[in-house]
């Protein structure tokens, strides 16, 4: 995400005091017959809708526009299919699809993206780009399910069956299907600029039960460069690890130069005092190399997940290594992340916010080149502090370790977003209606999450789902997936949220 803006943190210690009784309202006599005949009449429809979107890799290509990539414009052929079926008006708009219902000029936008993340074919039991529904008995497997093909498909049954119930709208209906959500905001931004927005909007693509604060999302960057050695010292030639930039790997991997069955010994018995990650040993001459095996996660909630590159480098600790690259990233690793998710270690960067709560840091890649090994720390950053305070802070942890290790590292240009919070969106209490009378939750109230969506693009947009309070995110990770108890009640919640919000 390469988005800057101005935070409005007013509203943030409102937000958190409020009770459900100041939202409580009734749900309409409509919404709720509405919901209850989109559900009887389409909930198996809804799914076959998403095995076809599934299909589709919608990862976007670098340099590769949405209307010149072919598997976009094959997605978006289908989108065309479904949107033709169901009696809904179709635009596509390059990185944006609009698929509508109704003629008035006043509009509510539902919010959702095509593009998907990068997926390892061989951590899935079926390909995550066929909708798996046999292997897990009562989920839906693969990628997109839950981050965004399935809103998508719940979006496009709830205004079918509001068409097909004729209810008179006094605002249009418009979804709105972003290319690429997951790797570069600037072709929304400036579509947001040159276009006309609805007032209202809600985005299908965080958490119940309304999300009104994101935390900034950011990239640390720290090239670790090599340095060639002739030495009879056990040194660090290879570490690696991470697929993408917002996921808590699962993967990585050492190798240990001019090792023996001592050193071999000592971490294998070191390594069984871990929990929730395997590592795996092999010893050929004097050539160590251990693979780790943790369990991947959104980095928007690390804790999640195990990030296999700090257990790696917590596994090597014991051991001081030679400034060489590998050697030096995994120093660098121990002495600023270590095992802790909110920077505690890293100098002075880490703060939180009483409602956004910590600012989480996470090493979520490795990237290799010919001279050096590039450090990509991800975080998710609250309210209560500047970029510029965070960055100078970033700066000096780096510089003083830099100067203490006499370590050859390079700083490069980090990336630091800002929070958002929402202050407008009168829209709340419908949503807060919706939500409580489809789940019984009393108390709900609106939350802050560590993701950041498309809602700080749009009029009064706030985050409606579509995953629940309590339950783990699966996207981005190598186990994405939706139940299809979820998904049926998120066909009745959007349905009667529409309901509600275009008459």
């Amino acid at each position: 995400m390469k988005i800057s803006q101005l935070v409005n943190t007013s509203v943030i210690a409102v937000f958190a005091l409020l009770t459900f009784a100041t939202y409580a309202q009734d749900v309409s006599e409509q919404a709720q017959s509405t919901a209850k005949y989109a559900v009887n009449k389409y909930a198996e429809a809804m799914v076959d809708s998403l095995a076809e979107l599934v299909k589709h890799n919608t990862v976007a290509k670098e340099g590769v526009p949405s209307d010149e990539n072919p598997v976009h414009i094959a997605f978006k052929k289908e989108l065309k299919r479904q949107a033709d079926a169901l009696g809904l008006d179709y635009k596509d708009d390059g990185y944006v699809v609009i698929i509508g219902l109704g003629e008035s000029k006043e509009r509510v936008g539902i919010i959702t993206h095509g593009d998907i993340q990068p997926v390892n074919p061989t951590k899935w039991k079926k390909s995550p780009f066929e909708l798996d529904r046999t292997s897990e008995p009562g989920k839906l497997i693969g990628r997109g399910t839950e981050d965004d093909k399935g809103p998508i498909a719940t979006a496009l049954y709830a205004m079918k069956s509001i068409k097909d119930l004729e209810l008179p709208l006094s605002k249009r209906l418009e979804l709105y299907i972003y290319m690429a959500e997951e790797s570069d905001w600037q072709p929304l931004i400036d579509y947001v600029a040159h276009h006309e927005l609805p007032q209202t909007n809600i985005t299908l693509d965080a958490e119940y039960p309304v999300v009104t604060a994101e935390k900034g999302y950011g990239t640390l960057k720290i090239a670790f460069n090599k340095v060639e050695k002739q030495t009879f010292d056990t040194y660090v030639s290879v570490f690696e690890g991470g697929y993408f930039g917002s996921q808590i790997p699962e993967d990585a991997k050492a190798v240990v130069e001019n090792a023996d069955i001592r050193l071999l010994e000592k971490l294998m018995h070191k390594a069984q005092s871990y929990q929730g990650i395997n590592f795996d040993f092999t010893l050929e001459g004097s050539r160590l190399t251990i693979t780790a095996l943790g369990k991947s996660a959104h980095s928007s909630k690390p804790q999640e997940g195990v990030n296999a590159i700090p257990y790696l480098a917590d596994l090597l600790a014991e051991h001081r290594w030679p400034n060489n690259g590998a050697g030096t990233l995994v120093n660098f690793i121990n002495d600023n992340i270590g095992l802790g998710l909110e920077g505690k270690k890293f100098g002075n960067i880490a703060y939180r916010d009483d409602f956004m709560g910590p600012m989480t840091v996470s090493p979520t890649v490795i990237k290799q080149h010919k001279d050096s090994l590039e450090l990509n720390i991800n975080i998710r950053r609250p309210k209560g502090k500047t970029a510029s305070t965070l960055r100078d802070e970033i700066t000096q942890a780096i510089a003083t370790w830099k100067l203490q290790n006499l370590a050859d590292i390079t700083e490069l240009d980090h990336q630091i977003g800002d929070p958002f919070v929402q202050s407008q969106a009168p829209h709340i209490a419908t949503l807060l209606s919706v939500f409580k009378h489809y789940t019984g939750i009393q108390d709900a109230k609106p939350i802050s999450i560590g993701g950041g969506t498309n809602s700080r693009l749009f009029p009064s947009a706030v985050a409606f789902g579509p995953s629940m309070p309590g339950k783990k995110y699966t996207g981005h990770s190598e186990h994405e997936f939706i139940t299809k108890e979820q998904f049926v009640l998120n066909l009745q919640m959007y349905t009667a949220v529409l309901v509600e919000l275009a008459q």
